[in-house]
């Protein structure tokens, strides 16, 4: 649902959309090239950090001395749980900027429907962007068909992430592929005395687990349905995929719950890769620069399997998600903009990206840079039926109920407080769309 406080700005950006690619179309024309040298300030607005912050900083840094008439100015956002609250607080304070990293696809239709972006559809047929994306990827940025995010990077987020000591300390030989043996790996990380499953339940990770569940009950269509509204929260798959997680907090996957509720994604990773008193924990691909970068790990020393088969012809589904960049129509420098999306999916910056430890949708990129747990996500991921993270695809306010209500969920897994859970999300989702 869009925020109110958008529409009272949407008038005026809606105009600035114009001229900015009013001002787009003019440079393109009068360079007499698919791309004018590019000049002057360019704002980007972002909320990444940590090793994921680096990889932009680089692009930034490569950019500019490609094109060294331009200066990078960024605008960090301070934000705690979601970024989208923060995101929304600076420009519905005013903030003008160029670029904006996104990695929500509802967020986008937000602020479409508020006139806060540049359409980019132009700048995709000059600079012949479809030459090094393929077609799903315009789509995956698109509104209503008008194109409106560059993807530069994206990522599997069914798989779990573990320490190969760790579990040969516990005598597994090899991570699970099926529910039984999933069960049993649980059974002997608790033996070895280790948590064995990372539970980051404090803000929105924890809802990583229900979503592949999710998946493995209904496939990728189910997870669509359930972002459209078609079905309702609670239909008994939702209720099924919450028996299952049950199934393993039951079995001792995951430790006490005040410990889940007090627990951030970064901490789930440490207690995981740096002081190994957890056996495995599901997270993005970013894992892979933070335990390279942050951990020291070499390549052998961590790893990366794909949630467990369920056995209910579903199995091959995954949960990714993509960052972007989306063009603000309070920016007032398109060019500069639109010469640093084509960038980051250009051999140079695509590259950079791998060597980053994230994965580039370009097809320019050197895939021989990716680690063997990226190349591994890849393929998975390439064969699987994708949906795109559940919850980054609700709108802003229905997500932090879901988040909240699977909360309460881990505090009480009966099926008495299941039938509240859903009940509570389906409440509204009715007034969310």
């Amino acid at each position: 649902m869009m925020n109110t406080s958008f529409k009272a700005i949407a008038g005026n950006a809606s105009r600035c959309a114009h001229l900015t690619m009013a001002a787009f179309t003019f440079a393109l024309t009068s360079s007499g090239s698919a791309l004018a040298q590019p000049k002057g300030d360019l704002v980007i607005l972002q909320w990444m950090a940590g090793s994921d912050l680096e990889v932009i900083q680089n692009l930034e840094k490569a950019f500019v001395a490609q094109y060294p008439d331009v200066k990078i100015k960024e605008v960090p956002v301070t934000w705690s749980g979601d970024p989208r609250g923060g995101l929304r607080t600076a420009l519905m304070g005013g903030e003008k900027a160029d670029l904006m990293i996104n990695t929500w696809p509802a967020f986008r239709t937000e602020l479409v429907t508020a006139g806060l972006l540049r359409p980019l559809d132009n700048a995709y047929s000059a600079l012949k962007w479809g030459d090094r994306l393929d077609k799903n990827w315009k789509d995956l940025g698109s509104v209503s068909g008008q194109l409106y995010g560059v993807t530069f990077t994206y990522g599997d987020r069914s798989g779990l992430w573990y320490d190969t000591e760790t579990f040969k300390k516990a005598g597994i030989a090899s991570p699970p592929k099926d529910w039984a043996q999933f069960l049993d790996s649980i059974a002997k990380l608790k033996k070895a005395g280790v948590v064995p499953m990372a539970i980051p339940a404090k803000a929105w990770a924890h809802a990583e687990v229900f979503e592949t569940l999710i998946l493995r009950e209904g496939g990728a269509d189910l997870s669509r349905k359930l972002v459209a509204h078609e079905i309702s929260w609670t239909d008994d798959r939702v209720k099924a995929a919450l028996r299952k997680w049950r199934d393993l907090l039951t079995a001792g996957c995951c430790g006490d719950v005040s410990t889940m509720l007090g627990t951030e994604w970064d901490n789930a990773a440490d207690r995981v890769l740096k002081e190994r008193k957890a056996g495995f924990f599901q997270m993005g691909m970013w894992i892979n620069n933070r335990a390279s970068t942050v951990y020291k790990l070499a390549p052998d020393q961590f790893g990366l399997f794909q949630f467990p088969a369920t056995g209910q012809g579903h199995d091959n589904a995954a949960s990714v998600d993509a960052k972007e960049f989306v063009a603000l129509a309070s920016g007032g420098n398109s060019e500069a903009a639109d010469a640093f999306m084509d960038f980051t999916i250009s051999r140079e910056g695509a590259n950079i990206i791998a060597k980053g430890g994230l994965a580039s949708p370009s097809k320019a990129v050197d895939t021989a840079l990716y680690s063997p747990a990226i190349q591994a996500s890849n393929t998975f991921v390439t064969g699987a039926d994708t949906a795109f993270v559940l919850g980054d695809s609700l709108p802003g306010d229905l997500a932090d109920e879901y988040r909240i209500q699977l909360q309460k969920f881990l505090s009480d897994p009966s099926d008495a407080n299941i039938d509240r859970v859903t009940a509570a999300i389906e409440a509204k989702a009715k007034g969310s769309y």
